[in-house]
């Protein structure tokens, strides 16, 4: 690896401590580099925050030896004012001569505007460093941008004999397939996403909280496909301690009492419907529902979604090929008959043991 790759290497590493906290805007990481030697150091703060190049340019003590330094950046310094200034300003403002960039931004509000920027002020520019690995990285960003959708992650646990719920049970609460530490890291993915999607199903079977619980970081936003609007404030997924969005059916009888001038309405509350925003889809288009849903997700400008539903949920996914990962865990639990899990075809990318448990990660190619 060239230093300049492992400069760029360091920039992914520590951009990965914005994950779940700077979205809608990109992870990027930033690393200042004098004589071989790194200065100073930066990640995107949590949204509404500094961007990762202003936190690196802070964080160097002494700010003379920046018209000397070289930048690293894994994505394209931004040109645009937004909630913050552009960042390519504050690199022209401190002369820094050298700005190596891992991958371009592909937002029309930046796409190159950023380079020319500093190119125009004699900055060297140099694109391109490690750049599948930061596309990789900004994943969810360029998903977001590019195919007008959030990322997609798809995540189920079976049994050993290849079931992802009975048949029947006696208590509203999950079954559990998989260990203790597997429910954890899920509460960790959680965190890194901004939302989570299920069915009616699991949410009338389950009563879930779609929360974090077992990991430190924010609730992502709960979205639940109740296309009879079967659910009402009883369930835990109208609490306050997440936003919720109600996904329902373009249905005249259900939605004539409650119909605005908006596409989102807010049913009263103390009504037999949950507080939260409501969103219609029309379910004669039987092959276009998830289309519909990303499309909702997508003006809601949420960039990730992780869908933790039932079978049916999931497979209306995979089958629409809307997807670009799938987690699957595999407990030591066997059913003999239920709910036989998703069928998927996919890139198996990594597989590893939580005690008795297996993960397999797969990818949409």
């Amino acid at each position: 690896m060239t230093p300049q790759e492992n400069y760029i290497k360091r920039c992914i590493d520590i951009a990965k401590n914005g994950l779940g906290t700077t979205a809608p805007n990109p992870m990027v990481g930033c690393v200042i580099v004098y004589h071989n030697k790194i200065i100073g150091e930066g990640f995107t703060s949590p949204y509404g925050g500094q961007h990762a190049e202003v936190n690196a340019i802070n964080s160097v003590a002494d700010k003379s030896l920046l018209n000397n330094a070289t930048l690293y950046v894994t994505l394209e310094p931004c040109s645009h004012f937004g909630k913050t200034p552009p960042c390519s300003d504050l690199i022209i403002k401190y002369q820094i001569p050298n700005v190596v960039i891992g991958c371009l931004d592909d937002n029309p509000q930046v796409a190159g505007k950023g380079i020319a920027k500093l190119k125009a002020s004699g900055c060297k520019v140099t694109v391109g460093v490690l750049e599948t690995e930061c596309k990789t990285h900004h994943k969810r960003f360029f998903t977001f941008h590019n195919k007008k959708r959030p990322y997609i992650i798809l995540k189920w646990a079976e049994t050993s004999d290849g079931f992802i719920a009975p048949l029947s049970k006696d208590k509203k609460e999950p079954v559990w397939i998989t260990n203790e530490y597997s429910r954890q890291l899920v509460h960790k993915w959680r965190a890194e996403e901004q939302a989570i999607l299920v069915g009616t199903k699991t949410v009338l079977e389950d009563n879930p909280s779609l929360t974090v619980r077992d990991w430190t970081g924010e609730n992502p936003v709960r979205i639940v496909l109740d296309r009879e609007l079967k659910l009402s404030n009883e369930h835990s997924i109208f609490n306050s301690e997440a936003d919720t969005i109600i996904l329902f059916e373009d249905n005249p009888v259900l939605v004539k009492p409650f119909k605005t001038e908006t596409d989102w309405t807010v049913h009263p509350p103390n009504s037999k419907f949950g507080n939260g925003s409501y969103h219609e889809l029309d379910w004669t288009k039987k092959h276009q529902i998830a289309k519909q849903i990303c499309d909702v997700i997508y003006k809601a400008n949420i960039n990730s979604v992780i869908i933790e539903g039932g079978a049916q949920t999931l497979q209306t996914f995979i089958d629409e090929g809307l997807w670009d990962e799938a987690r699957v865990f595999t407990g030591p639990t066997t059913f003999k008959k239920g709910i036989r899990a998703p069928e998927l075809s996919g890139e198996l990318i990594s597989e590893e043991h939580i005690l008795e448990d297996t993960l397999k990660i797969y990818v949409n190619n």
